[in-house]
């Protein structure tokens, strides 16, 4: 393995997007270069919406850490694909490969042809084959793999989160031997990975993080993304033996409705335990090993100790792993258990994983037949080179041949040039569609963008003691201008004939106008039917939020608090940041972003107290 090979690794989770970029060492091993991740609102009502915004999270994790145009490896959740585990009847290795397809048509539940599946042979017990088959369908993969297509980036190999932990583990723990019990908690599934030296077994269990944000929901009355924002700053799991006496009772109260939710996942932990030794020959764990984003509230780690009955640690995949200086490494050991997947993909780079699981969607089989042809596409092109030379030095040779394959070569030119127009013909039709294409996707961006912004400020920015009044897109606003209102700064784009349009507010008449307005056509030149018009006019660079806010503890300190959270937030649709002379990025100071802000002193007879905050837009959007 050539030093210094970069691998750009991705795990596309339900809730949680993450990447990385990792170097060969001198020694063989991986070397972390960078690191970031994202999160997403596993709400259901929003499903619809949640391709759009992973497309969006990955374009921006790409940006941040300036991937380009680079080959990634990925990797999907567990949720999303079919696996089995099926043990094969002895027979020559040469009829492999004939009797796992059988075996896939008998045992996956849609057509062969309508899915994309890959498998991977297992040492099973009393050294008998084993073989995982992991199966999608092939539209659902398409559209995943879109996102990353989206994003600028191309496709390398496409694996399973569980496999991808798998084989982190394997290099993190090589001198583990015992059976071990690994827990991925994920927003929608938890993943059990059985782990008995080479031997491995998986099941995902439809319980995660988003259960317990839905049974906080569903206990409390409120929505989920205040269900989600309740678990992530107050939520704990509360244990048994007396262990609410000393808590708030409001706190107590919210870990135990967390608790009865997650009490599920050690009951189907000991159903599949089960089926594992019966079925399949495995040991029980004697050992447990928690990983992902769903461990992270306070007393996880407690909880599963208590109801296991079994030693419990989190999974630290990084232990064999090299973190350079641009990392920063306080967020690596925090986030280190939720970093298996980026680690095994990154170990497939190195050609050290154990199980290699490739689900190849169409188009990337098809542009991997393609760069498997170019070399020998130039080969014969080079020969073709070398004859022509060979031919016109022996045509040259004679001053009365020469002019006979001049007159050869004109003949072949007007062949060609007949040959030529057709193809000129279909690349100017490419160059119409690719254009046209551009319009819509501009224009279902700035379609996806607003909703999607509303849900975020939903989830961050909300406190009992403020509340919103008026949300304002502006164009042409610069955060840099001293905050003075002599000096104008941005321009409103909110329609001034409100009163015309009854019933809808007038960022909505403005959104209404980017998406439905036709293209502009030339006088005498007729619409192309189907043509999508792309957005025209001023683009909204920032929103202006204007607010109220009654008397607290904190005084108005609450809506420097609301700006905090949506600051820390890493939100893709908002930038707290601005170009310096530089270049460089120069974080946003909080007077920047907070344009007004009245004290109770000023105006105490007065039951609320107004604000004006102005937040610039991570990307400039259309709004008519």
């Amino acid at each position: 393995m050539a030093e210094n090979q970069t691998t750009v690794t991705l795990n596309i989770g339900s809730q949680r997007i993450s990447m990385a970029v990792f170097e060969t060492s001198k020694s063989g091993g991986l070397v972390l270069k960078a690191y970031d991740s994202t999160t997403l609102l596993a709400d259901p009502a929003t499903e619809a919406m949640r391709m759009p915004q992973t497309r969006l999270a990955i374009l921006e994790l790409a940006q941040k850490l300036k991937i380009g145009k680079a080959k990634v490896r990925y990797a999907v959740s567990g949720q999303s694909v079919f696996t089995r585990f099926v043990k094969l009847p002895p027979l020559d290795s040469d009829n492999i490969e004939q009797l796992v397809t059988f075996e896939a048509q008998q045992q996956l539940p849609f057509p062969i042809d309508t899915v994309v599946w890959d498998y991977e042979l297992l040492e099973g017990g009393s050294g008998e084959k084993e073989v995982a088959m992991v199966a999608i369908k092939s539209d659902a993969l398409d559209e995943i793999n879109s996102c990353v297509i989206g994003a600028g980036m191309t496709t390398a190999e496409i694996d399973v989160a569980p496999m991808a932990i798998y084989n982190a583990f394997r290099n993190a723990y090589a001198d583990v031997t015992e059976p071990v019990l690994l827990i991925d908690v994920g927003a929608k599934t938890s993943n059990l990975l059985y782990i008995e030296g080479k031997r491995f077994f998986t099941r995902s269990i439809p319980v995660g993080g988003a259960s317990l944000t839905t049974a906080i929901a569903k206990e409390y009355g409120i929505h989920f993304s205040e269900a989600e924002m309740q678990k992530v700053n107050n939520g704990i799991v509360t244990l048994g033996g007396g262990h609410t006496s000393h808590l708030d009772e409001s706190v107590a109260a919210l870990g135990t409705v967390i608790r009865n939710a997650l009490t599920r996942l050690p009951t189907e932990i000991a159903r599949t335990t089960n089926y594992y030794r019966s079925n399949h020959g495995g040991n029980a764990p004697r050992r447990v090993v928690l990983a992902g984003g769903g461990a992270n509230l306070p007393y996880a780690k407690e909880f599963f100790e208590e109801k296991l009955g079994l030693p419990v640690e989190y999974f630290n995949p990084m232990r064999n792993v090299m973190v350079a200086k641009t990392v920063n490494t306080e967020v690596i050991q925090k986030e280190a258990h939720m970093m298996g997947e980026l680690v095994g993909l990154g170990l497939r780079g190195i050609g050290k994983s154990s199980i290699n699981i490739d689900l190849v969607p169409a188009s990337v089989d098809a542009e991997r037949a393609a760069e498997k042809r170019r070399p020998l596409l130039i080969a014969a092109a080079a020969l073709l080179v070398v004859g022509f030379a060979g031919y016109a030095f022996l045509s040259n040779s004679a001053a009365t041949k020469a002019e006979e394959k001049v007159a050869g070569l004109e003949t072949l030119k007007e062949d060609l040039s007949t040959t030529a127009k057709p193809i000129e013909n279909l690349l100017k039709k490419e160059a119409e569609a690719k254009s046209a294409a551009a319009g819509f996707v501009a224009v279902k961006e700035a379609q996806y963008f607003w909703p999607g912004l509303l849900t975020d400020l939903r989830t961050h920015f909300t406190s009992e003691f403020t509340w919103v009044t008026d949300l304002e897109p502006l164009a042409n606003y610069d955060p840099t201008k001293p905050n003075d209102p002599k000096i104008k700064n941005g321009d409103s784009l909110v329609k001034e004939d409100l009163s015309a349009s009854y019933g809808a507010s007038a960022l909505t008449i403005k959104m209404e106008a980017a998406v439905t307005a036709p293209a502009p056509v030339k006088p005498g030149q007729k619409p192309k039917p189907g043509a999508a018009a792309a957005p025209t006019g001023p683009a909204a660079n920032a929103i202006r939020i204007r607010g109220l806010w009654r008397d607290n503890d904190s005084k108005q300190d609450a809506v420097n608090k609301l700006v905090k959270a949506l600051r820390e937030s890493n939100s893709p649709y908002f930038s707290f940041t601005t170009k310096g002379p530089d270049g460089k990025d120069v974080p946003l100071k909080d007077e920047q972003v907070i344009k007004k802000l009245t004290a109770i002193a000023e105006a105490e007879e007065e039951y609320a107290w107004p604000f004006e905050i102005i937040i610039p837009l991570s990307m400039p959007v259309p709004v008519r």
